[in-house]
């Protein structure tokens, strides 16, 4: 196949051909031009002021034929004076004529010459010897005729021959007028010739190409993308074809990779998702199947432990209450477990709930060990929110009863407060207790996961772990605020609840 020519050498080609074309009516305009302007120099210049100066000649001269007679018939001098002034005008149209072209050797310039000698032969013949002292007669009056008539003979024949090349000059001028004329029709049909060229090879060698790209890329685009894309036209719209192909097939790898990353995907999280719910139901399962036999397990050893305490040695006596503390710890980790397992499987309906009702709900809870620890708890206004109201006190039940049990020395102050954060409310519980070190900041919202032994301080250790699901499962997050230095601040985020007015401004 013979290579495509490039888009660049259409448009030199397209622009040569209207070079030359504009070029050679430009200097056809030129020359025809240049005629014209010739032409009319030559007939306001040259022919025109050639037929007024011989016009100017002929008033002279019969100034001059009237001014003898006159003066021969009446013999008087004044009447001379036309005799000179047409000698006067005589010489300044001769001067004129010569200056114009007349000059010897040429056609006007010989009937010039023959006009001279024979108004010269008059004069020598009729008013010289006049003005020499010889007396004037009715004889030098006949005789001046004949010559005078010699001399109007040869204006007549001048004129004429200005005349005519007056007219020639007329005609030139015409022509030369029809010439330029013609030639700026000539430049105009060019002109739209080269652009109607210029149009047709760029419609045929680029607009057409870009269109028939245009549609395959639309096809490929909405109807098949495993359509490949040709291209025809110049060699750029070739290259570009390539280019939108080789895109095309990289899209349609990236697609079938994705599509297998997808499917992959999918089937991991159904996998993930059975699985999540298989490991669910058994904590539930397990976890309420324990309960009944751990029931009577510490039933017994409660009841163990009130009707032989005393009874037996100290050894015996230890042994039943580690059997009793062992089921009481049992009981509550399998409770917490259960309570953990719940949150998400069966999900209630959310209500706006006023998190100051939840907090003073969690406190009412704890009332025995804020007593007993003596502990102070102090809130700011507590705004309200969407939720459910068991799941979001247990997060505030968890948060303060953690600040009141691991407390140092001094009694528990505890603050809870809530802020404005973009869409969400950001809530802060802080206290003075022990605190916790940045590198457990993630490891404490694991289950099960301790920082202190059993004997230290009670608990399971599902807590923290229970916040964390209770937060994520209503839309916010949880975390350890580590740029305190003293005693430890826990916050969570809830997203705010939608009031009228600002759903209002949203519209």
């Amino acid at each position: 196949m013979k290579p495509a020519w490039s888009i660049s050498r259409w448009a030199a080609l397209s622009g040569v051909i209207a070079t030359l074309l504009l070029g050679g009516a430009i200097v056809a305009g030129s020359l025809a031009l240049t005629n014209l302007t010739d032409s009319r120099a030559r007939l306001l210049d040259v022919t025109g002021p050639q037929v007024l100066q011989s016009t100017s000649l002929s008033t002279a001269m019969l100034n001059q034929e009237t001014g003898v007679r006159g003066y021969i018939l009446a013999g008087r001098r004044e009447f001379l004076e036309p005799y000179q002034d047409g000698l006067k005008a005589q010489d300044k149209a001769v001067a004129e004529l010569r200056r114009l072209g007349a000059t010897p050797g040429t056609a006007v310039g010989d009937d010039l010459g023959k006009v001279l000698d024979a108004a010269t032969i008059w004069r020598r013949a009729v008013i010289e010897p006049v003005l020499a002292g010889a007396p004037a007669t009715g004889a030098q009056v006949d005789a001046s005729k004949p010559l005078f008539d010699e001399v109007r003979g040869s204006l007549s024949v001048l004129q004429n021959r200005l005349e005519a090349e007056r007219l020639d000059a007329r005609e030139d001028l015409s022509y030369s007028a029809d010439v330029l004329r013609a030639m700026l029709i000539v430049i105009a049909v060019l002109l739209c010739g080269a652009l109607a060229l210029i149009f047709l090879v760029l419609h045929r060698k680029l607009i057409k190409p870009i269109r028939r790209l245009a549609v395959e890329v639309r096809d490929v685009a909405t109807t098949d993308i495993h359509r490949e894309v040709r291209g025809s036209g110049p060699k750029e719209m070739r290259e570009l074809a390539s280019d939108v192909e080789s895109l095309r097939s990289r899209i349609i790898a990236e697609v079938t990779d994705l599509e297998r990353a997808q499917e992959t995907i999918a089937v991991r999280t159904r996998e993930l998702e059975r699985s999540n719910s298989d490991l669910e139901q058994f904590a539930y399962v397990a976890s309420h199947d324990l309960q009944e036999p751990l029931r009577k397990v510490a039933s017994f050893c409660q009841l163990l432990q009130k009707r032989y305490q005393g009874k037996l040695d100290e050894r015996g006596d230890q042994y039943i209450g580690f059997a009793v503390d062992g089921a009481k710890r049992m009981q509550a980790l399998i409770n917490d477990l259960l309570a953990f397992s719940r949150v998400g499987r069966r999900p209630g309906e959310n209500v706006l709930l006023d998190t100051g009702n939840l907090l003073d709900t969690a406190l009412g809870n704890l009332e025995d060990a804020i007593t007993e620890s003596g502990a102070l708890i102090t809130h700011g206004d507590l705004p309200a929110v969407l939720g459910e109201k068991s799941l979001l006190t247990a997060v505030f039940q968890n948060l303060v009863g953690n600040a009141i049990k691991f407390r140092g020395e001094e009694p528990p102050r505890i603050e809870v407060s809530a802020e404005r954060d973009g869409a969400d409310w950001r809530f802060s519980v802080s206290d003075n207790g022990i605190g916790i070190n940045d590198e457990y900041a993630e490891r404490i919202f694991v289950i099960f996961q301790r920082l202190h032994g059993r004997g230290d301080y009670p608990g399971t250790g599902i807590g923290l772990a229970l916040c964390r699901k209770i937060v994520e499962h209503h839309g916010g997050r949880i975390w350890l605020d580590t740029a305190v230095t003293a005693g430890t601040r826990f916050c969570f985020t809830l997203p705010a609840a939608q009031t009228p007015s600002e759903g209002n401004e949203q519209a």
